[in-house]
């Protein structure tokens, strides 16, 4: 089931070559950073991609493990970690996507004398085709 927001435990795990993250809940998700702004910030994005993709797959999504059960190493600290979706899900649905297309040299060559946008001329067209408003 869908959730607006999410929050899992997170493991940070300090070493001398940078902050590796786990999350006991996400087998997978599995982001680093080299200081403690950078993980919060990694681990908060690879956390709300990998659930986005758990939802696209229709994977149950498990329960949030209690911070009290997990038990850190003296290198490690729990850092719960929160994901608002439907702003990511927002932002994944609107990223743009590079698309190879091939059009006649002597086409191309009259759009670029004018300066034509191909990326703009080629989304209204497919509104127009699609009769998206």
């Amino acid at each position: 089931m869908k959730k607006d927001r999410y929050i899992y435990p997170a493991i940070f795990d300090y070493a001398e070559d940078g902050i590796s993250i786990e999350f006991p809940d996400l087998p997978g998700c599995l982001p680093c950073a080299h200081s403690d702004e950078e993980a919060v910030k990694n681990a908060q994005e690879a956390m709300a991609l990998h659930l986005y993709n758990m939802e696209l797959d229709k994977d149950d999504i498990p329960a949030s493990t209690p911070v009290t059960q997990l038990r850190p190493e003296a290198n490690q600290a729990i850092v719960l970690v929160e994901a608002w979706m439907p702003s990511f899900r927002d932002k994944m649905e609107n990223k743009a996507i590079k698309k190879t297309l091939t059009i006649p040299k002597w086409l191309n060559d009259i759009a670029e004398e004018k300066q034509v946008n191909f990326s703009r001329v080629l989304q209204d067209a497919l509104k127009n085709y699609l009769g998206i408003q």
